[in-house]
C-alpha cells in the first residue's frame, strides 16, 4: 500500500500536470486529531511552489507545485526505521530519511508519523526545515 502511494507521488513527480494523484493515508488514534489541525496550518507557499490539489481530496494530504513536495499526516511508522536510528532534527522536529528513498523523509511525532516526498529543483531541508513549523506546533510539547 505505502509502495502504491510513493510511486504515485513519484508520478506526479515526473510533471503529469494538474491534480496530483496520491493515496490519502488513513490515521488513527490521536493522529486523527493531529492531522486535522496540521491541516490548517500548512503554508499556502512552500519554498517558492504554491499549494495545489490532489485527488482524492483529504484532509490529510498536501502537496506545492505540481507535487513536486507531497506531504501525508497519519502514515504508519517507516518500515526500514530502526529503533536505534538517528532523526536528523530540524525546527524541533525529528526527520528520518528512507535510504532507500533518497526523496523520502518522515517526521516522527509523538502523535502521528508525517511523510515528506521533495522533488525537482527543491532542497530537502529547506523544505523540511519550513514543514517543521507546522508540525511542531501540533506536537504534545508545543500545546
Amino acid at each position: 500500500m505505502r509502495a502504491a502511494a510513493v510511486l504515485l507521488v513519484l508520478l506526479a513527480l515526473a510533471g503529469c500536470g494538474g491534480t496530483v494523484q496520491v493515496e490519502p493515508p488513513k490515521p488513527t488514534g490521536e493522529a486523527v486529531a493531529a492531522c486535522g489541525k496540521l491541516a490548517t496550518l500548512l503554508p499556502e507557499t512552500l519554498d517558492g511552489d504554491r499549494r495545489g490539489t490532489s485527488t482524492p481530496e483529504s484532509p490529510y494530504v498536501a502537496v506545492w507545485g505540481e507535487g513536486t513536495v507531497a506531504l501525508r499526516c497519519g502514515v504508519p511508522r517507516p518500515v526500514r526505521m530502526a529503533a536505534t536510528d538517528q532523526l536528523q532534527v530540524i525546527g524541533g522536529v525529528g526527520w528520518f530519511a528512507d535510504p532507500d528513498r533518497p526523496t523520502l523523509f518522515t517526521a516522527v511525532t509523538d502523535l502521528a508519523y508525517v511523510e515528506v516526498t521533495v522533488g525537482g529543483e527543491h532542497v530537502a531541508a529547506e523544505v523540511l526545515a519550513d514543514l517543521s513549523k507546522p508540525i511542531d506546533q501540533v506536537a504534545p510539547s508545543s500545546q
